[in-house]
């Protein structure tokens, strides 16, 4: 059983300390999920444990063959490679035999002669027989398929940030190392991707450490759960429902100590300052205990409550009104003919497949771009905040404070109280000596806080969000979830987090493709169980038909068949049903195989030769009752 372990971890990023003596271990099929507030250091701690930061302090120990894939939050790939070539750039032994046969290959077609070569060529041979590298190629293609990447040859700089992304997971999953380490995987997929994500995960034989916002997610992979908190490690045994449970009960502890420890504290500085006149000196034991709880105390203070209670503006009635919209992009339909009313309480989520136009949708309601045909009305009242997914236009070369002071020194609350700037930035957990920190210096998690902070400034009644759950910490994330619930505007949110739109919306606008837009009530969990049932609905009817266009031939026909043939034609309804069953039963094993790819390799070949035979006994049967009597 292979295991990677952390030992007295310690590292400090300028003046702030990220981890502080951390020890970490993680085995063969564990599945861990890191969480901690934006700016603690998760992302940092997982280049730590990839081996692309050296630490301060501290050592990683692991055995000499162990392989680690890494998927960054923002990968840096090669703009000038193609997808196939960028898929199989890992280090993998898996990965080196296929590039050194298929460039030994390549040197064999150009020189067939060259001793030498056909020499290196019968090892490359070998190493992919070795290393069961044969079924690579048709396993990066399938995944890439999977994750919506089609064109394999295209190249990676006329890609956008999203593509990328995908095929810099594609490219970790590929490599199946001992240790996946994956940062924010979810982001840029839509919820068929990471259902099939969660199924690959959940099979996947190594061990596996990711972050990511994306609760259902967390819950659905993770056997434990790991917390980074003010420079240290906490963890808690099952996945993320269990985490909240034990959390809150710890929570419940630390509450009732810390009240205990600030009762004492109170005594103990009272008596510090009244001092022991009688006695002419202090108690030294009482001096040391006066310190340690002053410390307690101190430390406790640093866990940051956020609360958004900005006010906001009044909203009238009107808020959008579209009248036969049409929009289309790159001979891509968006809109077409798209009559819809967005009113006041509106809580309204935006979900399809990756590309059918969902921000663009936001873009058209921000009056960022222009309908191509048709009205879209705006209520004179209407105050947009748009949080959008990539140009948040955060400058790098700003202080924190003077981001926000742009908007306004101070402003007002929902009791009709003021704040100036620096009391918001600490109520959004920044501490005071980030305030005149570049934003440079921020995480990237914290930059999207920072902005979500000038949005709100600007006392929006209306909320335009575009993935806003990308890269936000789960804290975070809960606070803004109570807010929009109080909020008294309209919210229209694209996101990817099934449980952030299950938690603020109550209803989906699905893009479908080609211009179809379908309103449904409820939540995304209930939509997917509509569409299975959907499916299943149809694949019945299907049969139905089938069976009523035999019964149909059956009673036109009147040429007789042949003895063999009416010997076959008595089977061939069973053959055909047996056929599909056994291809249904195989789309099961593959949807199971995880990241087994000889098994997805041997499932697909049985599949092709079983779905041929298929059509085979489906043109006998068209051709057969014909004759039938």
């Amino acid at each position: 059983m292979k295991e990677i372990k952390i030992e007295n971890l310690s590292h400090s990023i300028g003046a702030k300390e990220l981890f502080n003596q951390i020890n970490f271990s993680i085995i063969n099929e564990q599945k861990v999920g890191l969480i901690g507030r934006n700016g603690n250091g998760k992302s940092t701690f997982l280049k730590v444990l990839a081996g692309k930061l050296d630490p301060e302090k501290g050592k990683i120990l692991k055995p000499g063959d162990y392989q680690i894939g890494y998927l960054s939050q923002e990968p840096d790939l090669n703009p000038t490679q193609t997808v196939l070539e960028t898929a199989f750039e890992g280090n993998t032994p898996i990965m080196n035999a296929v590039r050194s046969y298929e460039q030994l290959l390549l040197e064999l077609t150009e020189e067939p002669n060259d001793k030498k070569i056909q020499t290196q060529f019968t090892k490359a041979q070998q190493q992919m027989d070795t290393n069961d590298a044969w079924n690579a190629d048709s396993s990066a293609k399938r995944i890439l398929s999977i994750l919506g990447i089609k064109d394999m040859e295209q190249n990676i700089g006329s890609m956008s940030g999203g593509q990328q992304k995908r095929v810099a997971l594609a490219q970790v999953l590929i490599q199946t190392p001992d240790l996946l380490i994956l940062d924010e995987p979810t982001n840029h997929l839509d919820f068929e991707m990471i259902t099939w994500l969660e199924n690959y995960l959940m099979n996947y034989k190594g061990a596996l450490i990711v972050v990511t916002h994306d609760r259902y997610f967390l819950d659905r992979i993770v056997d434990k759960i790991v917390e980074l908190e003010n420079g240290h490690l906490q963890e808690y045994s099952g996945n993320y429902q269990s985490y909240v449970s034990e959390k809150a009960e710890l929570e419940e502890q630390l509450a009732s100590s810390e009240q205990k420890a600030k009762q004492l504290f109170k005594q103990e500085l009272a008596w510090m300052r009244e001092g022991v006149r009688a006695r002419g000196t202090k108690q030294k034991a009482r001096i040391e205990r006066f310190e340690k709880l002053k410390g307690q105390v101190s430390q406790s203070g640093q866990n940051f409550n956020l609360n958004i209670d900005l006010a906001s503006s009044r909203l009238g009635k009107q808020v959008f009104e579209l009248y036969d919209a049409s929009y289309s992009i790159n001979h891509q339909v968006i809109l077409k003919d798209f009559d819809y009313i967005i009113q006041t309480h509106d809580r309204i989520g935006i979900t399809g497949a990756n590309g059918s136009g969902k921000s663009t949708f936001l873009n058209l309601l921000s009056g960022k771009i222009k309908l191509d045909t048709g009205e879209l009305v705006v209520g004179d009242t209407v105050r947009i905040g748009y949080f959008q997914q990539d140009n948040i236009n955060v400058p790098e070369d700003k202080r924190v404070i003077n981001y926000l002071q742009e908007i306004a020194d101070e402003v007002a609350k929902k009791d009709g109280s003021h704040a100036n700037v620096s009391q918001l930035l600490e109520q959004f957990m920044f501490p005071r000596p980030q305030h005149g920190a570049y934003i440079r210096s921020l995480s990237g998690g914290e930059k999207r806080r920072l902005y979500l902070i000038r949005i709100l400034m600007e006392r929006p009644n209306v909320l335009l969000l575009d993935e806003p759950t990308n890269n936000l910490d789960i804290d975070t994330l809960n606070v803004l979830e109570e807010y929009i619930e109080n909020f008294p505007g309209a919210v229209i949110v694209v996101s990817h987090d099934r449980y952030f739109l299950d938690k603020i919306t109550d209803k989906l606008l699905v893009f479908e493709g080609q211009g179809f837009v379908n309103e449904f009530f409820g939540t995304s969990d209930e939509y997917f169980e509509s569409i299975e049932k959907e499916k299943a609905k149809q694949k019945t009817k299907k049969k139905r038909d089938y069976k009523g266009t035999q019964e149909s031939h059956q009673e036109k026909t009147k040429t007789k068949l042949s003895y063999l043939e009416e010997k076959e034609w008595a089977t061939i309804e069973e053959d055909i049903m047996d056929l599909e069953i056994k291809i249904e039963a195989l789309d099961e094993e593959i949807n199971n195989a995880g990241s087994d790819y000889e098994k997805i390799e041997k499932f697909y070949q049985e599949k092709t030769s079983l779905q041929e035979k298929l059509n085979e006994k489906y043109q006998r049967w068209e051709y057969l009752s014909e004759f039938v009597d």
